[in-house]
């Protein structure tokens, strides 16, 4: 029986592109400079430079005219309610079956738990997401969400990949429309960018065939925007896709953003293979992140922010990634589950002082914002409840 790796075209292995490396042609350069919007073969040709720190500089400079020398965090807290799925994509190592070994669902009550104590370490945001558990119903979620927003009020609830909003819907018997109603009344106040994976229907046929499809997942954005719901959105690179399949996802994004304009960020999540099926996969190079943060950067025209989740990148690394288009670091974090199942290395927390080192190091200004890109403002600096928005 072949291994992961063995089924990966020699020509796929984490190269930056199947036609070969070159130098970054002089238009390119000019045409970011002006502020040109690039299209799929001119990132092609990105994909295939042998200059990582010019593509690098092309990057920054746009990064540059979005947010000056900004570079933003959030003090948030992660909760995973439940890691029982009925879809076991390929690529997770988080998801467990119903009644396996392992697995788990939280009651609303042990949910609240888990946010215990938000308020007193400075939290502005709860980020909740979890598997597609196939009993829970829409009740269950409503409850949670009113029940955050009662004892946490002050605390921006980002909640529900697309994926399991579309879940929640089915199991309800409601449109996608309705159901993102319901949940805002009860308290959601934006989408994670999570479950994206890569659009390309051939990556999800493989790795993920019982997954929202990408198009459907688009529907689902295009729907919570309509409603006032913003949103993040996200790609796993790194596993079998092309540079192409890459750069076709990001356009797709692209498309959607210039319809609704409800995307706050993008954040390309580097994979993992540790306990997954693709077991074996090497990691993903250094070299094809910083590439890939960039060239979302280029590309993106229309995305206000691009992230590196250092949960995944490596601290070091996204303190790097500050040179290449990159300007959020993510945050806080406390207690991510789903990478370090697949054998992330990195730590489950940083604190506010160790983000703003690594941003000040970086030779960037740190500046703390809530989920909504405002700035956050403290008195004496101290993590706490008091703390306010500035206009």
């Amino acid at each position: 029986m072949k291994t992961a790796l063995e089924t990966v075209p020699h020509t796929r292995r984490h190269k930056p592109s199947a036609q070969g490396a070159g130098p970054l042609p002089v238009e390119l350069l000019e045409k970011v400079e002006a502020g040109g919007r690039l299209d799929l073969e001119e990132a092609v040709r990105l994909y295939g430079s042998n200059d990582l720190l010019l593509l690098g500089q092309m990057a920054n400079t746009v990064k540059e005219r979005k947010s000056g020398n900004k570079v933003y965090y959030i003090v948030n807290r992660h909760i995973n309610y439940t890691n029982v799925c009925k879809n076991r994509c390929r690529f997770c190592a988080f998801s467990k079956e119903e009644n396996q070994a392992g697995g788990y669902t939280m009651s609303v009550e042990e949910v609240l738990e888990k946010a215990e104590g938000v308020v007193e370490q400075g939290a502005t945001e709860v980020h909740v997401v979890g598997g597609l558990h196939p009993h829970l119903g829409l009740d269950y979620y409503l409850k949670m969400l009113s029940r955050l927003h009662e004892k946490f009020p002050s605390v921006h609830l980002q909640a529900f990949t697309a994926v399991e909003v579309a879940h929640i819907a089915q199991r309800a018997g409601l449109s996608v429309r309705d159901t993102l109603k319901e949940l805002a009344q009860a308290g959601l106040d934006s989408l994670p960018g999570g479950g994206a994976e890569v659009f390309s229907p051939r990556i999800r046929k493989e790795l993920c065939p019982d997954k929202l499809s990408g198009e459907d997942w688009l529907t689902v954005m295009r729907q919570a925007h309509g409603l006032g719901l913003r949103s993040n959105a996200t790609m796993l690179y790194g596993h079998l896709e092309t540079p192409i399949e890459r750069i076709r996802h990001l356009l797709a994004l692209r498309d959607l953003q210039d319809e609704t304009g409800g995307f706050m960020s993008f954040i390309p999540l580097a994979f993992h293979s540790d306990n997954t099926f693709l077991q074996g996969l090497p990691r993903t190079t250094a070299d094809l992140d910083l590439r890939t943060l960039a060239i979302s950067r280029l590309l993106l025209d229309n995305f206000p922010h691009i992230k590196a989740f250092w949960v995944m990148l490596g601290v070091k690394l996204a303190q790097v990634s500050l040179s290449f288009g990159v300007d959020d670091i993510d945050g806080t974090v406390i207690q991510e589950k789903i990478t370090h199942s697949a054998g992330a290395d990195t730590p489950e927390e940083l604190s506010v002082g160790e983000i703003v080192r690594l941003i000040e190091e970086a030779g960037r200004e740190p500046v703390e914002r809530d989920t909504l890109y405002r700035r956050v403002v403290r008195p004496r600096g101290r993590l706490g409840s008091d703390w306010r928005i500035e206009d």
